[in-house]
């Protein structure tokens, strides 16, 4: 049987009997990955074979190419081919972590000499698959390090939606990991659409538990409160806010 550069064979690793996602045998979190590999072959079979899982992958050549893109999209985690000509993987990842970024990044490597993951894990990577490489065992990996980092970032007091994280005692709130710069306003109305994520929040709730019962409104306030929360959101992903006309807004949960 002919074998994949993955050591698999073809698409039966994950097309045969009892492996289909609807067969409800893969795991049910679904990510938005970046996959970092400049082996355009290998780049393509580990799309395909990580895409029936559910996941989301862009995928990126080279590691300016990797830089660029996590800074402008919000990823669950990245994948992270060690060895790339120009900036390699461990300088990605250097630059990343010295960035602030917290998100998971999974190494891909051929090497797997214990040097090597030394300075892998001292440069900030969470985890480490060898090639040949498992569809199965990479999509576990891929989200045990997501629920471990989620869990681990996550205070005692927070309410989360999505992506979005809300401590309401700490007066703090993260989208992808990543710190939002809101006003007193802005994280009252975050809240209160988290409190109720996947549900529609009226207009007129919003101005009671933010403003008070007494409040008289000007007639676009919420219309730019929430115009504004959505630009500050929108740099760390897509929109989350979805405007119900003549009714109000429901936050994704």
């Amino acid at each position: 049987m002919r074998k994949d550069a993955l050591g698999n064979s073809g698409c039966d690793a994950i097309a045969g009997p009892g492996f289909g996602a609807k067969d409800g045998y893969f795991a049910d979190m679904s990510m938005h990955v970046l996959l970092v590999e400049d082996d355009r072959q290998l780049q393509r079979q580990l799309v395909d074979q990580l895409t029936p899982f559910g996941h989301r992958i862009d995928t990126a050549d080279d590691g300016s190419s990797a830089l660029a893109m996590v800074g402008q999209s919000a990823f669950d985690i990245v994948i992270l081919d060690w060895m790339m000509p120009g900036v390699d993987g461990i300088s990605v990842l250097r630059q990343m972590r010295q960035g602030g970024m917290s998100v998971p990044v999974l190494m891909l490597t051929a090497l797997g000499q214990v040097f090597d993951k030394v300075e892998g894990l001292e440069a900030g990577a969470d985890d480490f698959v060898v090639k040949p490489v498992d569809p199965l065992e990479l999509n576990a990996r891929i989200n045990a390090l997501v629920r471990a980092r989620r869990t681990s970032e996550q205070p005692a007091d927070t309410i989360t939606a999505g992506d979005i994280v809300i401590s309401p005692t700490r007066l703090r709130a993260w989208r992808a990991g990543q710190a939002l710069n809101l006003s007193q306003t802005e994280f009252k109305m975050l809240l209160e659409l988290a409190r109720q994520a996947g549900t529609i929040v009226t207009r007129q709730m919003l101005i009671e538990r933010i403003w008070g019962h007494d409040f008289v409104p000007t007639t676009n306030i919420i219309d730019a409160h929430i115009r504004h929360l959505r630009v500050k959101l929108l740099e760390h992903g897509d929109d989350p806010i979805s405007t119900q006309r003549g009714m109000g807004y429901s936050l994704r949960a």
